[in-house]
């Protein structure tokens, strides 16, 4: 009986732990990451939690994963567009060099 309850005790820290994540709006596979980093978790115990999770509150992680896409794409967006305004600069910068 004390080894189910003991796992029962681990499922919830890593579902507690994954709620974490949530809170700063790390996807699945950022979570996944950081619970072995930090917590020493295999990957595949913090994956199966989650999509029970998911199965559990569809809703909520459609709109979830959905947003967590977004703000990927916004990310990679304004990436491209640092470094588009780097470029310009260094090019700005050698141009005015060589005037």
């Amino acid at each position: 009986m004390g080894d189910s309850s003991s796992s029962a005790s681990y499922i919830r820290m890593v579902h507690h732990l994954i709620e974490k994540c949530i809170c700063f709006n790390l996807n699945k596979e950022e979570c996944m990451d950081a619970l072995e980093k930090h917590a020493n978790i295999k990957p595949v115990i913090t994956s199966t939690v989650w999509k029970e999770l998911e199965k559990e509150n569809k809703e909520f992680f459609e709109t979830y994963n959905k947003d967590c896409a977004e703000r990927n794409i916004e990310a990679e967006t304004m990436q491209r567009i640092e470094k588009m305004l780097a470029e310009a600069a260094a090019s700005k910068t050698s141009d005015d060099e060589e005037g």
